[in-house]
């Protein structure tokens, strides 16, 4: 890459990256817009790795970033797939209490949901069983979310992505190598060549706390990596599940707990995942691969001190989902939603997915919702996690706007 000049640089070529590429463009039909991606290609991290679920807004606090923009993001992704005739199962999904004393939690996502515009229905036993016959309540009660779909996440980024650079956006692959210099916007790379840009955004994932850091964002933040393993129904199983299966979450807690997803593939495939693990590093897909010691043993100090503080729920997380990773464990919470399920019905999946989470080492909490930081000629999207592979295209407008890149719509 020899020495230019670009009006915006994107550091991340995933789904929020790809879609803020792409509202750029919308907007700025002239100028010159480059994405740096470090891997040889596209989705070998969290939006590649994503289970495909296209969420529609039940969870989320109502006001808070996550509520404002999945519903809105979620229709025009439906709409962008639909146009494209990309492979899409919009199966719906149901949320199930796994004990009793959960159930009155229904009502809780109910209500978030409606007041978010999600479509729900709390429904009984006799209508569950005609959704997903498999699947089974123990009050009698479970909540219904018709517009919840999956799709193949792999796929649509890389469409996305070809679409970009019809669009004389420029991606660049294999930036592995090089130095953001904030003070004079300018990004050197390690064969000697540079970028000048006008502005910034840092869409890097895994990677974003540390880029953040270079403009001194974000110092207050801590990323600790989630390792979500995932199980597949054998094709052998006389178990057969035709939509999401989703269990009543902690809604303390940023993970939704092991649940059951049909695929949009032509041959049917259920994921039942993902774990919640503490991986030993922000790109740790098998045990002993990309260890990052040092980040870990903070990451284990930092989790001990709010386990024995009681801190966050913390002490809840280590008991219900920390283990999740060994199967008897994982199988016992599968066996709550589908109790005909049994290990001889599931085998490893090769899917492996890391969730960027972070942790606000000021206030020792974790951060729940997206975080959006804006500098004079940089703007920083931290913790994007789910739904962030949903909302992205509302994420993207809403970043552009809080950077004054574009007008409010």
């Amino acid at each position: 890459m020899a020495y230019k000049y670009s009006d915006f640089v994107i550091i991340g070529a995933g789904s929020v990256g790809l879609w803020v590429g792409n509202q750029l463009r919308l907007h700025y039909s002239k100028a010159s817009i480059t994405i740096l991606e470090k891997e040889d290609a596209i989705g070998m991290h969290t939006s590649g790795r994503n289970s495909g679920v296209l969420h529609a807004g039940i969870y989320y606090e109502p006001g808070s970033v996550k509520a404002q923009i999945s519903i809105a993001g979620s229709k025009a992704l439906h709409k962008w797939i639909d146009e494209r005739d990309l492979p899409i199962n919009k199966c719906g999904k149901v949320i199930i209490p796994q004990k009793d004393d959960l159930d009155s939690q229904l009502d809780l996502l109910a209500e978030r949901g409606r007041k978010n515009g999600a479509k729900v229905k709390l429904i009984d036993s006799e209508e569950l069983a005609t959704i997903c016959p498999y699947a089974k309540t123990p009050t009698g009660r479970a909540l219904w979310s018709p517009n919840t779909s999956v799709t193949n996440a792999k796929i649509v980024i890389s469409r996305l992505a070809q679409e970009l650079e019809e669009l004389d956006v420029e991606i660049f692959l294999g930036q592995k190598k090089y130095r953001v210099d904030a003070e004079k916007n300018k990004i050197k790379f390690g064969d000697g060549s540079n970028l000048q840009y006008g502005h910034l955004i840092n869409c890097s994932g895994l990677q974003a706390d540390m880029i953040a850091k270079e403009f001194d964002v974000g110092k207050e933040l801590k990323l600790i990596p989630f390792k979500g393993i995932y199980w597949t129904v054998t094709q052998k199983s006389s178990i057969k599940i035709r939509t999401n299966i989703y269990p009543v979450p902690d809604l303390n807690l940023p993970f939704l707990g092991v649940h059951f997803t049909p695929s949009c593939d032509e041959i049917p495939c259920v994921s039942i995942g993902p774990t919640a693990t503490p991986a030993l590093g922000r790109e740790n897909y098998n045990w002993l691969e990309d260890i990052e010691p040092i980040m870990t043993l903070s990451n284990i100090k930092t989790m001990a001190s709010q386990y024995i503080c009681n801190s966050n729920n913390f002490r809840q997380y280590m008991h219900e989902q920390f283990l999740l990773f060994v199967k008897p464990i994982m199988i016992k919470q599968a066996k709550m939603l589908v109790p005909d399920i049994e290990l001889s019905d599931i085998e490893k999946s090769a899917k492996v997915g890391i969730r960027p989470q972070l942790f606000n080492t000021k206030n020792s909490s974790i951060e729940k919702d997206f975080l959006c930081v804006t500098r004079e000629n940089s703007t920083h999207i931290l913790n994007a996690i789910s739904p962030a592979f949903t909302a992205s295209s509302s994420l993207a407008n809403l970043v552009l706007e809080k950077a004054q890149l574009i007008e409010k719509v």
